[in-house]
Order: structure tokens, then sequence, then C-alpha cells
């Protein structure tokens, strides 16, 4: 927030209300008086909870941004969105196979894409959503999961998208192919899942359940951790 008194005028869901110069939107809501119990929650970070849709004084284009993230400017009209509407398919992933044949059959309109960039423009993390997209259409189930691997799904490019493409659920859908068919194995990880599931561990898994807050957060903080 503006170190100054600088005061500018912005509209929140279509109230005029002076909020101090250098807010964001989260802090310029809380600031007039909004009791923030949707539409919020990790506050400076992306956890997506804060989609904002605006347009700024002299300029026509509606905008999508984050509101924990996006700076109030002067003449601004705004208004929160608390969740983006979207159908997602209910799938088993033990019936599907990583490949273009699965995109095709729960998420087809992903064949509609034009390719005209606005879900990347659309996008708070600058993530390249018509690329992975576009690997989607190809079958490249390892590039998209890889691209889209930072989506927070906050439904911004979802919102722009003029083939009406749920791109954030088909980017799930990718990473969760993908770690379930594509993944590198780890031996060692799988090893381990099974000396957990013999019981090896259950005696000191117990102890741990037993332990109050106070005493679980000593011995978190004053763990070994061997990093070789």
């Amino acid at each position: 927030m503006s170190k100054t008194n600088d005061m500018v005028t912005v509209y929140i869901m279509g109230e005029a209300y002076q909020v101090p110069a250098g807010s964001t939107i989260i802090s310029a809501m809380e600031y007039t008086g909004f009791q923030l119990k949707k539409g919020v929650g990790c506050r400076e970070g992306f956890c997506g909870a804060c989609a904002t849709v605006y347009r700024e004084r002299g300029d026509y284009r509606i905008k999508g941004g984050l509101a924990c993230q996006t700076v109030v400017t002067d003449g601004m009209v705004l208004t929160q969105i608390p969740f983006v509407p979207a159908e997602k398919p209910i799938y088993d992933l033990k019936t599907l196979t990583p490949d273009v044949n699965t995109i095709k059959l729960l998420f087809p309109t992903v064949f509609r894409c034009v390719a005209c960039n606005t879900c990347t423009k659309a996008c708070p993390q600058e993530i390249k959503v018509m690329d992975y997209i576009q690997a989607l259409k190809r079958g490249d189930i390892v590039r998209a999961a890889d691209l889209s691997f930072d989506c927070i799904r906050c439904g911004l490019c979802a919102l722009r998208c003029p083939a009406e493409i749920v791109q954030y659920n088909a980017a799930i859908l990718a990473q969760r192919l993908y770690g379930r068919y594509l993944a590198p194995r780890s031996p060692e990880l799988d090893e381990r899942l099974e000396e957990i599931r013999q019981g090896k561990f259950a005696g000191e898994l117990n102890e741990l359940a037993s332990l109050q807050r106070e005493e679980l957060s000593k011995r978190y903080y004053e763990r070994t951790i061997n990093l070789k």
C-alpha cells in the first residue's frame, strides 16, 4: 500500500469508493469495509481464489487478474468472480490411456482452438496456455503436463476463450495422465511404500500420532536433514 496519503477512486461492484493509491484490489476492498469470505485465499501468493475482472479508465478492454496481486488505478471498475462456472468430466483414470484419444473423448473442445492466444494473455502466471492446448491436440501429454504445471486454476483463461475450452481442467487431466502412466518411476519410492504397507514404521508412526502439537513442532524443527 502507498506510503503517502494519496487516494484514488475505484468502482467496486458498481459503487464508487476512495481507497489509498498503491493498494491491491484485495486491500482496497477491505479498506472500504468488504468482509471477504469468498474469492480470497492465500493473500499475496498464488492460490487462484481471487480472480477479478476490471476495466481501467480510458481503456475499452476488460482485463483479468488476481486481486491479491493487481494494484488499483484511479477510475478502475472491478468485480470479483467467486468461481468460474465450468463443467468437468468425470472419469476413472485407471481406464484411460495417455494419448490423444483420451483428450478427444473428455475434452473435445480442445480441438476447436483457433490459436488466438487470448488464454495466454489472460493468465496471471504467464503460463503458455495456448501452447499446452496445442500439445494436447497433438496428444503430447508430457509437454502439456510440463507447460501447465504452475496452473492455479483461477479460470481466467476459460473466461476469455472464444472456443469455450476449459483449459485448466484439461491441464489437470494431462498432469494426472502423466503422473500415472508417463512419469519416470522411482524404485526407492516403491521400496519405501512397500515397507510402509508391511508395517515397518508402524511404531514410529503411532508414536507421532500420539504426540501433542507442541511436541510435534519441536521435533519437526529439530530434525536433521541429510541432503546427500
